[in-house]
């Protein structure tokens, strides 16, 4: 014979303080489990966003980031010829060499100094990022020292204005835009003309090739034909999305780390809190354990009913735990992306994925923490029981 979910039910609300408190400790937890998560996710997604899987991006062989690729002009040209590469409306390969190097910029609120990337681009970088859009001003003028910033970069550092100029590598930059790129990693970045920057800062060779493929399932005949190639032999080639994924990985897997050991510590609190709690609820109710006994009930029923209420505690818990998290959608925060070392504008990001683990982390901590206490209250002596009234 089971005990009915009422008797759960009631019991709960008749120690409403010792319930509250105790759904307070748990969602705390959650809501730190699933932050952390959620920030790690959120690194992973701004850079995965920042690829297209019709782009593939060519560096020098073992380079880890553009910062350390070197890729010359001759090979450069080479790379343009292929075949399988898109053209534009007006029949050129869409290409863009690029040189990426890293400048610093004071913060507003802090005055402390930041890392940021700043781009050098081809015309053809438009057709390849078409979600980079201009948001306040103009797009820059090829052949100019002009520059436009990312959004994210012009709320957060001086100097960024329309019409304020910045200098860096040995010459004087005006600031003509403000770009969105549907919130990935190029809003965290400078642009500008490549063949203006490269003088600038004594670059004589590009840092990367970014391409568009005719059909994305080219890609390995066209890494292939380039990687064999004696004249860019040199070269790797990565699809955009994947060189952007490891780019993340070592920032992400740092906060996962991190955030779990600090879960874990919490959790344990946690869990002892709620086990304090059922302890605490099978003392009290000691009269009533025996009543039920005397009335039939067998241990197995006594055991699950508290084992219910401890998983009924924490699921609630972990619920609340969760819509605390989600709130944080609307954050966006800035740090060093470990993979540049540059400055990475990105928001925490909540998906079923981390909804599912973070629910049934609670539910774990409710059964961590309510098993003992179920254990005692069913193997309880129904004489021993009754007479402590």
């Amino acid at each position: 014979m089971k005990i009915p979910l009422s008797y759960t039910w009631r019991s709960l609300w008749a120690r409403r303080l010792t319930t509250v408190l105790t759904l307070g400790g748990i969602a705390l937890v959650v809501f730190v489990f699933a932050a952390v998560l959620m920030l790690s996710h959120g690194v992973e997604q701004t850079m995965i966003d920042t690829g297209s899987d019709d782009n593939v991006i060519v560096l020098r062989r073992s380079a880890n980031s553009e910062l350390v690729s070197q890729i010359d002009r001759d090979a450069a040209n080479m790379i343009r010829t292929n075949p399988s590469i898109a053209t534009s409306g007006d029949g050129k390969p869409v290409v863009s060499t690029e040189v990426m190097v890293i400048i610093n910029l004071q913060r507003k609120e802090t005055n402390d100094m930041g890392n940021i990337s700043v781009r050098g681009v081809s015309p053809e970088a438009p057709a390849l990022r078409p979600e980079v859009r201009i948001v306040e001003g103009q797009m820059f003028r090829f052949g100019s020292h002009e520059i436009i910033l990312g959004s994210s970069l012009a709320k957060r550092f001086q100097g960024t204005g329309i019409g304020e100029q910045i200098r860096f590598g040995d010459a004087l930059w005006t600031v003509v835009g403000h770009f969105e790129a549907a919130g990935n990693g190029f809003e965290s970045e400078i642009w500008g003309d490549v063949e203006q920057l490269m003088p600038a800062f004594g670059r004589p060779v590009f840092s990367s090739v970014t391409l568009k493929l005719r059909d994305a399932g080219d890609f390995e005949a066209v890494k292939k034909q380039i990687e064999s190639d004696p004249r860019t032999q040199y070269t790797e080639l990565k699809r955009e999305k994947v060189y952007y994924s490891e780019q993340s990985k070592l920032m992400s897997d740092f906060i996962k780390i991190l955030g779990l050991v600090v879960t874990i510590i919490f959790s344990i609190g946690a869990v002892i809190g709620a086990m304090i709690t059922m302890y605490a609820a099978v003392a009290n109710r000691t009269v009533e354990i025996g009543t039920l006994r005397a009335l039939g009930f067998q241990r197995r029923s006594v055991l699950s009913a508290f084992l219910v209420e401890s998983v009924f505690l924490a699921v609630i818990g972990g619920g609340a735990g969760v819509a605390l998290a989600a709130l944080l959608s609307f954050v966006r925060i800035s740090t060093v992306n470990f993979g540049t070392f540059s400055e990475l504008a990105f928001g925490f990001t909540l998906s079923p994925s981390i909804v599912v683990s973070a629910m049934v982390f609670s539910t774990l901590m409710g059964i961590v923490g309510g098993f003992l206490p179920a254990v005692r209250a069913s193997r309880m002596n129904i004489l021993t029981a009754l007479r402590s009234s």
